[in-house]
């Protein structure tokens, strides 16, 4: 397993990924990092936990809408951290994802003394 050091919302996490998923992950936190950044910017929630758990639901809330209005002959697409599309997953494989994004960030947000 390989480690990244990242940013979100200004607070460094050690991350671990495997090998060539680099990438992947880096797009994870940057998606993670606008939406809890919106929040906050919004200013009507401050406390960092409660600002991780309104951006994993609506990160939750876009998968499950997106994956809930296939079109076959136009299949989901997102766009990466350039702006370019990319074809969307499975939605079995976004639920899998979106699992595996929560844990990580339960775990780091665990660790942190400073949630309130």
């Amino acid at each position: 397993m390989k480690q990244l050091e990242v940013q979100i919302m200004g607070q460094s996490y050690l991350l671990s990924c495997p090998e060539g998923g680099d990438a992947r992950l880096l797009d994870a936190v940057e998606r993670v990092d606008t939406a809890m950044c919106k929040i906050r910017d919004g200013g009507k929630v401050r406390a960092r936990d409660r600002i991780a758990v309104l951006a994993a639901l609506n990160l939750a809330f876009d998968l499950a809408d997106r994956g809930a209005t296939p079109s076959p002959a136009a299949p989901a697409a997102i766009r990466d951290s350039t702006g370019t599309h990319q074809q969307s997953l499975a939605p079995a494989e976004e639920n899998l994802l979106l699992n595996s994004l929560l844990e990580r960030l339960d775990e780091a947000l665990a660790d942190d003394g400073r949630l309130l």
